[in-house]
């Protein structure tokens, strides 16, 4: 009897250390090489932006949690600071949160913002994505926007993925990266 537990207990260890593997395989949204989800948002200044609007361009597409808070408002000026060399390596940045179009128009105003700023209101995008998860905060479970990138080659491709974002230098990373696969 002792040794069935033995045996029981040896193979509940095997099966949890390949957990991660299958979590990381099984991550949700769009993996590194797979097709970019289709997007059609309004944004700032009445625009409607799509992926297919900027077909034949390198997308870097990014989602944030909150319009004017202290992380997000860093990450649009650092990505706003780099626009020109962005747009000389090919690329477009279009930010995404739950905020809408008025509230994208004050924010872009407030901070002078160069970047678009589309408004996924119903969250249909950042589902697409992956990035609308579950967070903690003091305790309470709440669901909302995962701070990530996704880099998008000319031809729909997702060629970098970034999640759980640290702000400070991550403009310049996704800068580099895109100066790094020569898209």
């Amino acid at each position: 009897m002792a040794n069935a537990v033995k045996k029981t207990v040896k193979a509940s260890v095997k099966v949890k250390a390949s957990v991660p593997k299958a979590a990381k395989a099984n991550a949700p949204g769009p993996q590194e090489g797979d097709k970019a989800p289709a997007f059609s948002l309004p944004a700032d200044g009445g625009e409607t932006l799509s992926l297919a609007g900027f077909k034949g361009q390198t997308v870097v597409l990014y989602f944030y949690p909150k319009d004017d808070t202290t992380g997000c408002t860093k990450e649009a000026i650092d990505f706003s600071a780099a626009a020109k060399r962005f747009k000389a390596a090919g690329a477009v940045i279009v930010g995404v949160s739950k905020d809408s179009p008025k509230s994208h128009d004050k924010f872009k105003a407030k901070h002078k913002l160069t970047v678009h700023l589309a408004s996924d209101e119903e969250i249909k995008t950042a589902q697409d994505y992956g990035v609308w998860v579950e967070k903690s905060l003091y305790g309470r479970k709440y669901m909302g926007m995962e701070r990530a990138t996704f880099l998008i080659d000319a031809k729909g491709v997702i060629r970098k993925i970034w999640r759980k974002v640290t702000v400070p230098g991550h403009a310049e990373a996704v800068l580099e990266a895109i100066k790094a696969l020569s898209l």
